[in-house]
């Protein structure tokens, strides 16, 4: 049986103010950190600042008790799956990807999803010469659809990034010119993991044959 986690208290507290006090009359930074009397300061900017403390006082207790929460987790998956492995002998480890586990009455599941984060290599420039050339040969009997995926893989957006879910759809496109392989095979070689990221998601339903329905926990989402 799997031991049952004590629940940690979340322990809620407006983030305090910076006032201090100075012969005797209490005083608050602003902006700039000047020091501002505070019986000067206006009844709704004190109001303000007292509820964005509290709200963020809320939303710090939050962000931790998630954070347990993620331990536990994780903590969890990997009792239950080491004793897997020790059930049927086998030894557990270096192993990821994406699982599934889930309920006995099929109603709920957690599921264990591992995005790789991929980088490219100096072969980039190299494939994208090839595919140049290419589009420039066929002139006019390139389809226009090809060009836009082109433009797209290899313009770089806001903070410099390439467009990877456009150069996934050009490493699809099933095309005869050998250069465009050659242009297909450097950019497989300029893709190159440099880290990746594990989430956990959690759904249950009502039925069997029902729906799935998020368990929300992002804010944005709720």
């Amino acid at each position: 049986m799997t031991p049952e986690l004590t629940p940690e208290p979340t322990p809620f507290a407006p983030v305090p103010d910076a006032r201090v006090t100075v012969a005797g009359r209490d005083y608050m930074p602003d902006a700039k950190g000047n020091l501002v009397p505070v019986e000067t300061i206006r009844a709704e900017d004190r109001l303000e600042d007292e509820t964005v403390r509290k709200i963020i006082g809320y939303a710090q207790a939050l962000s931790d008790q998630i954070g347990r929460f993620k331990g536990h987790t994780f903590d969890d998956l990997s009792s239950f799956e080491a004793l897997l492995a020790q059930e049927y002998g086998a030894t557990r480890g270096g192993a990821k990807g994406n699982k599934t586990f889930m309920s006995f009455d099929g109603l709920l599941k957690v599921q264990v999803q591992v995005a790789d984060h991929i980088d490219f290599g100096p072969q980039l420039q190299i494939a994208k010469g090839l595919v140049d050339e290419c589009l420039n040969e066929w002139s006019a009997e390139a389809r226009p659809e090809i060009r836009a995926i082109v433009t797209r893989a290899f313009n770089t957006d806001r903070t410099g990034q390439i467009n990877r879910s456009e150069i996934f759809m050009l490493l699809r496109l099933e095309i005869d010119d050998p250069r465009w392989q050659e242009a297909m095979r450097a950019l497989r070689a300029a893709m190159r993991i440099v880290g990746s990221k594990t989430y956990v998601r959690c759904y249950r339903r009502e039925t069997p044959d029902g729906q799935w329905q998020a368990v929300t926990i992002d804010l944005a989402k709720a």
